[in-house]
């Protein structure tokens, strides 16, 4: 293992099929084993930054990206955005890798990996780490995901005003973030108002009010998963419950799961250490001599 300081680090631009650009982050040279990081929606690759550098600094080659419309990554214009644009642009990431890279998806980023192994491209990943998330959830969390999202559609005054709305979302993380934590979430307005680094079209599209439509088709790509599977999710979570959990393991017999009990939906900030604890453990046995990289159908 080396020190995590060490570890180069660079960011870059990748464009997609659609010519949108994409902000990548990479952690560790090629050739080492790859972990190609999607978070969820109204994130950042920023949210795997303790995961990522604690991952590569036991040898693993960590790929994290902002999804359009998030973060450093251009928005669409016309903001129509729809689920096939961020699954082509997780399986461009995945195949620029060279070797077939083990992809950890929050959220909406593990329903992309599940669409994208399970009905269009199952040669994209070695295999999935899916964090908290299955293909059917629980309204009432996404619900309340959605209801801060839209709650300051004007934006903050200040970082110090924008820190206190995150406490009131997370209070059982405590304390209140830094204005140097804050900077990568928000961005100041030509008015001089801070507002969230998503593209607010985003709330109006299909990804949203088409959401559920989605779950029969996420089952039917969950049954068809024929590589290893790892499903983390919190036990304070109210995304995922013990109902869709134990769904999730009737469509895809071969996963695992754990269950890490002091997390919410928030699970790799919640619990970093024990998630990338279990990231690392899963990896490990992919890469013993006995056991395959596929799961026989």
């Amino acid at each position: 293992m080396v020190s995590a300081s060490s570890i180069e680090k660079t960011v870059s631009r990748a464009a997609s099929v659609d010519g949108l650009e994409l902000a990548v982050e990479v952690r560790h040279p090629a050739g080492a084993p790859a972990l190609l990081f999607a978070h969820g929606f109204g994130q950042t690759r920023g949210a795997w930054r303790g995961a990522s550098s604690a991952l590569a600094a036991q040898g693993y080659r960590c790929v994290s990206f902002d999804a359009r419309g998030h973060g450093e990554s251009d928005w669409l214009p016309g903001g129509e955005y729809h689920m096939e644009q961020f699954i082509g642009d997780l399986r461009v990431l995945a195949h620029a890798e060279l070797h077939k890279p083990i992809l950890v998806g929050a959220s909406m980023g593990g329903l992309l990996g599940l669409m994208l192994a399970g009905e269009i491209d199952p040669d994209a990943f070695r295999a999935l780490v899916l964090v908290d998330i299955t293909p059917r959830w629980e309204t009432a969390g996404v619900e309340r995901i959605l209801a801060f999202m839209q709650a300051h559609p004007d934006g903050f005054a200040s970082y110090a005003e924008a820190a206190e709305e995150i406490a009131r979302y997370l209070p059982h993380r405590g304390g209140r973030k830094s204005e140097d934590q804050l900077r990568p979430l928000l961005r100041e307005g030509a008015d001089g108002r801070l507002r969230w680094h998503w593209d607010p079209a985003l709330l109006g599209g299909e990804l949203v009010r088409e959401s559920e439509r989605y779950q029969p088709r996420l089952m039917a790509a969950a049954a068809k998963v024929v590589v290893p599977v790892l499903l983390l999710s919190g036990g304070r979570s109210d995304v995922v419950s013990r109902d869709t959990v134990d769904e999730f393991l009737k469509l895809v017999p071969h996963a695992e799961h754990v269950e890490l009990p002091r997390a919410t939906h928030m699970v790799a900030g919640d619990a970093n250490d024990a998630f990338t604890r279990e990231i690392a453990r899963f990896v490990g046995k992919l890469s013993s001599p006995d056991r395959s990289d596929a799961v026989t159908a």
